[in-house]
Parts: C-alpha cells; sequence; structure tokens
C-alpha cells in the first residue's frame, strides 16, 4: 500500500461529516454551539435567545440572523475533538431556506435530527427527515430541552416510529420526572451521569458523576421512586424494545436516540461521544464514470454553496467544497468540469462560521472554503486533470412565489445588477427577465416569502441598494421547448397573456401562471409544446 493510500485511510477513519436538522426553534444552532464548546473550538457558548450576555451564536453570521434570532443559510463548523476532525454543516430550520439545506445535505455522511421534548416531530422535521431517507443518510437523534416540562419520553420514541417511520433505539435515558432530570442512564454502558447543577447558564461545559447500575450511591442520590420509575423504565426498552443494529443505523433505518437539554449542557457530551463512536466515516459518491472512493488518490471534490460577503470588508465570494477523495493542498491545480479549464487553488480557508483561517491540506469529508473570481456555481465539479469526471447533479427546487424588482434610484443600477447577480449564484433565488419589458426590472422567483425580505436586507445593507419590490399573482412556473424544436416566443405561444412568458439567466423561455386552469388552457391550445417544472437538463427534489 502506498503512503498517500495510508494518510488517506487514517485521515478518513478520523473524519465525521455531518448536518444538524430540525424544525425551527427545536434548539439546532444551540446545540451546535455546545458542541464547539465541547470541542474548545470556543470557550463560552452562546445562544440564540441569550440576551444575558449579549451574544450570538457563532453560526449565525449575518446580521440579519442575529436581529431575528433564526437561521437563514447553512454555515460551516469545523473543530478538533477526541482525536477526530469533525466537520458540522448548520442548517437553517425555516422552510423558506429549504433549497439551502437540501444542498447541504448532499455534503454530508449523516444528519443528527433535533426534536423539542414538548412538541415531538414537526412539519419541517419530517420534510427534512424524507429528504435523509431518500438519499440514504444515517439519522441520529437529539431529544432537546429536558430541561422544560415536555412529553414522556415514551411517547416522544413512539413519535418518531410512526409519523417518520424509522425504528429508534434510545441509547441513554432520562433519570428524574418532567422538567426535573438529574441526569441520564447509558444503556450500551450500563452506567449513570448525574450532572452538577447548572450555574453558568450553559456557557460552560458541565461536569458529572458517574455511576455504575444499581449502585448504592445511585440509588441513594436519585432516591428510591426515581429509582424504581427508571429499572421498570429500563426492563421494558430492554423487552420490547429495537434491538441495536450498527448495519441498520449506516443504512439510515435505525435512529440511535439522545437525550439532553443543549441550552443547560445536559447531556450533550454523552451525544457527542456517541456520535463519533457510531457516525459513518466519509462516504464513496457516485460519478459520471462510476463510485469515486474516499481513498483514491487522485483528488475530487464538489461545490455545494456559494456565499457572497462574509467578509463584508472585502466584499469576497467563497464556493464551499466538499472533498470527496485524495488529499486537497493549497495552490493545487485541478480541473473544473463546468469550464473545463485548469484552475489553481489558492487561498482554501477552514471555518468556525465566519471567522476562517488560511489551510495547507485537507481531507475526504472536510469542508474547504475557496475565493471565488465568478466562475463557480453550485454542482461544479472539481478534481485532478488525469482523472476527468463528473459527480451526480444536484436537484432543483422549483420557484413557487415570484416578485418584480428594480433598484429605487436608476443611478445604483450597476450596483443593484451586481447584487442580484451576486445572490442568485448563492442559489436562494432565481432570477428571470420579462420578455420585451426592458432591463430595468428582474422577476425574481423563491420558494418562499422569506427569501424577499432575505434579498430586500442584503442589497441595502450589503450593496447599498435601496429596492422597489412589487408582488406578482403567480404560484407555477414551467419551461418550455417545442416538441419538434422550434423556438418558442410571445408571439408563437398561444395564450401567452394569461401569465408572464420570461427568460431564465441562461434563455430559456419560461412560462409563470396563477393556477393550473391556466397552464391547462394553454396546454390544450398549443399540442407542440412540453413543459417542466425545472429547466430540462436539470432534475427537480
Amino acid at each position: 500500500m502506498s503512503t498517500l493510500k495510508n494518510e488517506l485511510d487514517n485521515a478518513i477513519r478520523k473524519r465525521r461529516t455531518f448536518a444538524i436538522i430540525s424544525h425551527p426553534d427545536a434548539g439546532k444552532t444551540t446545540l451546535t454551539e455546545k458542541l464547539l464548546l465541547y470541542g474548545g473550538a470556543i470557550h463560552l457558548a452562546g445562544s440564540i435567545k441569550s440576551r444575558k450576555t449579549q451574544r450570538h451564536a457563532v453560526s449565525d453570521w449575518m446580521e440579519i440572523e442575529k436581529q431575528r434570532g433564526i437561521s437563514v443559510t447553512s454555515s460551516v463548523l469545523q473543530f478538533e475533538y477526541a482525536g477526530y476532525r469533525i466537520n458540522i454543516l448548520d442548517t437553517p430550520g425555516h422552510q423558506d431556506f429549504s433549497e439551502d439545506t437540501y444542498r447541504t445535505l448532499m455534503a454530508v455522511d449523516s444528519a443528527v435530527m433535533v426534536i423539542d421534548v414538548a412538541k415531538g416531530v414537526e412539519d419541517q422535521t419530517k420534510k427534512l427527515f424524507k429528504v435523509c431517507k431518500q438519499r440514504g443518510i444515517p439519522i441520529f437523534t437529539f431529544i432537546n430541552k429536558l430541561d422544560h416540562y415536555g412529553k414522556m419520553p415514551i411517547d416522544i420514541l413512539d413519535e418518531i416510529e410512526n409519523v417518520l417511520g424509522i425504528r429508534a433505539y434510545p441509547m441513554n435515558w432520562p433519570i428524574g420526572t418532567d422538567g426535573q432530570y438529574l441526569g441520564v442512564f447509558d444503556r450500551r454502558n450500563n452506567k449513570a451521569a448525574l450532572f452538577a447543577a447548572d450555574t453558568t447558564h450553559g456557557q460552560e461545559a458541565r461536569s458529572a458523576d458517574i455511576y455504575e447500575a444499581a449502585s448504592p450511591e445511585l440509588v441513594k442520590r436519585v432516591g428510591n421512586t426515581i429509582w424504581k420509575a427508571l429499572k421498570e423504565d429500563l426492563e421494558l426498552l430492554d423487552e420490547a424494545g429495537e434491538e441495536f443494529d450498527l448495519e441498520k443505523v449506516a443504512a439510515g433505518e435505525l435512529t440511535p436516540i439522545y437525550f439532553g437539554s443543549a441550552m443547560t449542557n445536559f447531556g450533550v457530551q454523552d451525544f457527542l461521544d456517541g456520535y463519533i463512536e457510531l457516525a459513518p466515516p466519509p462516504a464513496p459518491r457516485d460519478s459520471s464514470i462510476g463510485i469515486i472512493e474516499p481513498n483514491d488518490e487522485k483528488f475530487s471534490a464538489f461545490i455545494f454553496k456559494i456565499q457572497a460577503n462574509m467578509n463584508p470588508a472585502h466584499r469576497d465570494r467563497l464556493a464551499f467544497i466538499r472533498i470527496c477523495s485524495g488529499k486537497f493542498e493549497r495552490n493545487m491545480n485541478v480541473w473544473h468540469e463546468k469550464s473545463g479549464k485548469i484552475i489553481k487553488l489558492a487561498q482554501p480557508q477552514q471555518f468556525l462560521a465566519q471567522d476562517r483561517q488560511i489551510i495547507d491540506i485537507a481531507y475526504p469529508g472536510d469542508i474547504v472554503g475557496l475565493f471565488d473570481p465568478g466562475i463557480f456555481g453550485i454542482g461544479d465539479t472539481i478534481c485532478d486533470e488525469d482523472k476527468k469526471f463528473k459527480f451526480a447533479d444536484f436537484p432543483v427546487f422549483p420557484p413557487e412565489k415570484f416578485a418584480r424588482v428594480q433598484a429605487k434610484d436608476t443611478m445604483k443600477r450597476k450596483q443593484f445588477v451586481k447584487g442580484i447577480e451576486q445572490l442568485t449564484q448563492e442559489g436562494a433565488i432565481q432570477l428571470f427577465q420579462q420578455a420585451g419589458a426592458g432591463t430595468e426590472s428582474y422577476i425574481v422567483g423563491t420558494v418562499g416569502t422569506l427569501q424577499f425580505e432575505v434579498l430586500e436586507y442584503r442589497l441595502k445593507n450589503e450593496y447599498h441598494v435601496d429596492i422597489v419590490m412589487n408582488m406578482q399573482p403567480y404560484e407555477l412556473a414551467r419551461w418550455m421547448a417545442a416538441k419538434d424544436g422550434s423556438e418558442i416566443t410571445p408571439a408563437s405561444l398561444k395564450g401567452a397573456d394569461r401569465g408572464m412568458f420570461v427568460y431564465d439567466l441562461n434563455g430559456a423561455p419560461v412560462l409563470l401562471v396563477s393556477n393550473e386552469w391556466a397552464l391547462g388552457w394553454i396546454t390544450d391550445n398549443n399540442p407542440n409544446l412540453l413543459l417542466n417544472h425545472v429547466p430540462f437538463d436539470k432534475r427537480e427534489v
């Protein structure tokens, strides 16, 4: 075995790359913050809602996120823990940003699902879980907010199994009574961890006393009533519950469950230790030439995210890549599949949210930020020029909301065009030009209405452009082509006035209509017409 192969195998074995998914407000970003705390990446943890110290979560770097207390873009966080390299991708919880979340899930090897103990499985969790299920991504579950009153642990298990359709295995079990839990019982190691009182409001790591099962000290500390209830619960789980099967976990058929409270650091380290042990290392990837193994000596990666203005002072653009195979080295030359050119990867960076450092090497599973001079797009493949191929395309979301957007001040048109085109390249919005309408305004399409607020905020604060935005009455977009290959124009399309005829950035004709009835009329009256929810060379999510 070659020296490089050995080096790759060792690095791959020590890497864990995962996304954290949840419904908004389940505590996802707070958990991310606490994992960083235990990893030694930060010394004082901030929470989304922290007002005492006015610290904001490290992963919520964008100003609008700090103001609204929600995550609107995925962030990348990296740290070392117990000899492992952890890559966390924190994702937006809000459904309007599910496209960004979906792309993020393309770049990970496992997912951590955060569930609020009081609310159980919520709508957005179901949607994100479905995506993970489709891709066969192993899912680890963290039942959060155990410091609040909530559903009984056994009821939460039932809900996960019945609503999501995945078997559940509790790795630990809460000790105590609802809202006043004293610690957790580690089922695999047969030990109890009782936590010290939280005196720092979750800003520092929380110590725990470890007891052997059924030790007199444990019974004495928790009291007979609680000990008896715990014993009964554990017997029930052993008799009627699932058996632990790591192969089923790897296949996404069984989810290991951990109970805790991210806010108070209750059970967080227990979860982190368990996750590192059980989660899969970087996995092989499908490509145009077959399966690419992570320990393949030829370098390859794909771009899953582009972010403009992470550093407002420099007006920079970063492309985030997931390394899939080989060894990444600073200033290396790679083949860029989309342009067909050889490019140099200078100034590669790794992240703690917006804080970054230049790196010299990275390995499969790692997430690296590259300076983007405007050549990269989401889904692009970069690889060794001696082994050229393309990773599978990213699916895309059809837009459902539309607005006409133009600069309030015509003198700022140049900044407006630059801003809106750069934000389009990030993938949060889609841009269209109305046929025959000139270039003073754009039609913007999004998956949800919140993106419009973010667009307006970022154009004003990052590009210093105030905009006029008029919502449009359309809910459906269809890309058009002719069965006989002829050109489709507003003049050739019967009933074009029943909607809006626009072109996407590649010049492809698109029809916007308000309902299925209008679409049906146009289809019936244009027998030569082919329609698609997304561009013809893309596939729909």
